[in-house]
């Protein structure tokens, strides 16, 4: 799993890798019973600190993505896919209203953020 840390991102980077891992554990990129690399080797790969990899999969670990088994490491776990495609929306609704309210703000006509949207998507 290859894992873009964005760090001018509107989001912090745990997460960026908490949002990464969830969409590939929807997608079947990881698979359950899967293991994760550690806490360690996450954070060398992808430069960040280690508290901000713990903080991630604690994150994951809470919402029961995944789950630490001592002295081994870090499994995907078992999971309602529907729950959590549902649970990704909600966020996703969470957060594109708040970008558009920054949107708002800024000025912008709903025909300038349909064509900023249009621009990006390509």
């Amino acid at each position: 799993m290859n894992i873009i840390i964005r760090p001018n991102g509107t989001l912090s980077i745990y997460e960026q890798i908490c949002n990464q891992m969830k969409n590939a554990i929807v997608t079947g990129e990881l698979l359950p019973g899967e293991a994760l690399m550690s806490i360690r080797a996450l954070a060398a790969k992808l430069g960040v600190s280690v508290i901000t990899t713990k903080k991630a999969y604690e994150m994951l670990e809470q919402e029961k993505l995944i789950r630490s088994v001592p002295g081994k490491g870090f499994y995907v776990c078992e999971y309602n896919s529907d729950y959590l495609k549902e649970k990704q929306y909600i966020d996703l609704e969470k957060r594109l209203t708040e970008l558009l309210e920054d949107c708002e703000k800024a000025g912008m006509k709903k025909k300038e953020i349909m064509d900023l949207v249009d621009t990006l998507l390509g």
